[in-house]
């Protein structure tokens, strides 16, 4: 009889963890409206060190509703501390962003983010689409390169890298805010922290950032062997975005475990308060698909589009009806949502008056995949 597989855990690194350390070091020189954003901060510096064992990487947006609330400074302190880091207050192009990574995973640290990511901001679109992609092992942008021969060729460029993000409430939109962890940020009006004075902390910045990596590197052989237990409930885009971090806190030990796990049901629970209370910026097919299915009669197969759009401009009339900057939804543009976005279309009832309208049976797949 074959005996079973033992499955041996990772050994302990010689080199003690470096996470209590980088914990203690923010925590000198940073103010954060909560414990638990310092520890937040000091799982995702070490995570960058840990880029090629991981296939995610959370974007940080370091956010703030006043200037003076320490978000420089964060950076400042990420540029000694995380992995090849490189500070872009200015982003010219995505092209420029691209080649950055193109040969290995850096960090990439946006000051002023309100500007150079501003709705207003030519090449804004492309530039988040980088930023975007980047957050997956796999991500790749095409890029014009010189060519000897042709001019110009083609060249597929890695953007995979971590990302922080650091500005006074910027305007980003919710495909990005999904893949980022908000890290809120105070003016410190007690003085409770101390100043970054570089010129005598310079060195012990350093070393710190070689225990880091000296313990990444002694780690990164059996990284692959960290399997961490997911929390219930974390799935989907929040299972991407905390998951590197959990293992980062799984290969570590001690209490970096429960308290990444601590603050993986935080951040769960705050989404489910800010949905509750209809604070999350939905796009607006997945708007549309979700006040249909809360309309939709739960003793009827088949609901007609004038009875859809009766029941959701009743309930939500900011969002349906000429109070929405797009003014009253149609039964033809809300026919090109659900064709566009879900491939659901309209049909005539196969009994009755012969109404279109559209057949529960139809949406249950999108439905269920929103859950």
């Amino acid at each position: 009889m074959t005996k079973p597989k033992l499955v041996v855990a990772p050994p302990v690194p010689q080199v003690p963890e470096p996470l209590t350390a980088v914990e203690k070091w923010l925590g000198k020189y940073i103010k954060t409206a909560h414990q638990d954003d310092l520890h937040t901060l000091t799982l995702w510096v070490v995570h960058t060190h840990l880029l090629t064992e991981l296939s995610t990487t959370p974007r940080l947006l370091l956010d703030s509703p006043v200037p003076g609330s320490g978000k420089s400074t964060v950076l400042d302190h990420f540029l000694r501390l995380c992995h090849s880091p490189v500070g872009a207050s200015a982003l010219s192009s995505a092209s420029l962003l691209a080649r950055i990574l193109a040969q290995e995973p850096r960090t990439i640290l946006i000051d002023e983010a309100e500007k150079s990511l501003s709705p207003k901001k030519e090449g804004r679109d492309d530039l988040l689409a980088v930023l975007n992609s980047g957050y997956r092992r796999g991500g790749s942008r095409p890029v014009l390169v010189p060519d000897k021969e042709q001019g110009w060729k083609m060249q597929e460029m890695s953007t995979y890298g971590p990302v922080a993000m650091a500005g006074n409430s910027p305007d980003l939109p919710e495909d990005t805010r999904q893949r980022s962890i908000r890290i809120l940020l105070l003016p410190d009006t007690e003085g409770t922290v101390e100043d970054s004075d570089w010129e005598d902390i310079e060195d012990d910045a350093l070393d710190l950032y070689h225990d880091i990596a000296l313990w990444a590197d002694q780690l990164r052989p059996e990284m692959h062997n960290v399997k961490p237990v997911m929390p219930d409930g974390l799935k989907g885009r929040n299972r991407e975005k905390w998951k590197p971090l959990l293992k980062v806190a799984w290969a570590a030990g001690g209490k970096w475990p429960t308290i990444c796990t601590h603050l993986i049901a935080n951040d769960l629970a705050d989404q489910a308060a800010d949905k509750e209370s209809g604070m999350t910026r939905q796009p607006r097919h997945i708007q549309l698909l979700k006040d249909i299915e809360q309309a939709w009669p739960h003793d009827q197969s088949f609901f007609s589009t004038q009875d859809i759009l009766a029941s959701i401009q009743m309930t939500s009339p900011r969002m349906w009806t000429a109070q929405h900057e797009y003014g009253d939804l149609t039964a033809q543009g809300m026919g090109r949502m659900l064709v566009k976005h879900f491939n659901i279309r309209s049909e005539r009832e196969k009994r009755g008056d012969r109404r279109r309208g559209y057949y529960r049976s139809q949406f249950e797949p999108a439905w269920a995949a929103l859950a």
